[in-house]
């Protein structure tokens, strides 16, 4: 891949500047950070520049890390490793993280790939730390919105293992790896921010 050519989004540079209202906080005092599903790195770069004390270790499937590593190259920030190859049901990496990000994840993968990430993210993340989770999620069985039904429609027409994926479930699935849910923050367009803690 050229890197004049990097892949872009549009929902990275619109939904930034909230989600990291959320996480800055949320993240003051860690140290290594894990993000799961990095797409096009834009996250990384932005978060990564704003909190320089925080490792931000990129990860996704290999054919994304391409144009991971063109954001990141551009960037050149040190706090910036190169990114790891990751499929959720394969290959986690070694170690212990003390904070864990994903972002428009868990309604692109399958309900079963859910399951695995929380069963990964509970041996990788240490005790006490952090865990959060953006996007668009069901409560209680129903829909938050009417978009973000129409949303779901969308997902299941391109693939039926996808779809948005209900709070009650998450929390049953997270606690089985120790994971508890301590906080839900209300996010623009209907998405959530969701804040997990390893027990």
């Amino acid at each position: 891949m050229s890197c004049s050519e990097k892949p872009y989004a549009t929902s990275c540079d619109e939904n930034r500047e909230p989600i990291l209202t959320v996480i800055q906080p949320l993240f003051q005092n860690a140290r290594h950070l894990l993000e799961i599903g990095s797409g096009t790195g834009q996250h990384a770069v932005f978060f990564a520049a704003a909190m320089p004390h925080l490792i931000w270790q990129t990860s996704d499937v290999a054919d994304n890390l391409p144009g991971i590593r063109c954001w990141l190259a551009e960037a050149n920030l040190p706090n910036l490793p190169p990114p790891l190859t990751l499929d959720v049901n394969d290959n986690w990496p070694d170690g212990a993280f003390d904070a864990v990000f994903s972002a428009n994840t868990a309604h692109i993968m399958s309900a079963a790939d859910v399951v695995v990430t929380f069963r990964g993210i509970g041996k990788v993340l240490a005790p006490g730390g952090c865990f959060a989770l953006y996007g668009p999620f069901n409560d209680g069985g129903r829909f938050t919105s009417e978009s973000n039904r129409q949303f779901d429609a969308h997902l299941k027409a391109r693939d039926p293992r996808m779809g948005l994926r209900d709070l009650d479930d998450l929390r049953e699935i997270a606690a089985r790896h120790g994971l508890m849910l301590a906080d839900n923050h209300a996010m623009p367009v209907n998405n959530r921010a969701l804040v997990w803690r390893r027990l």
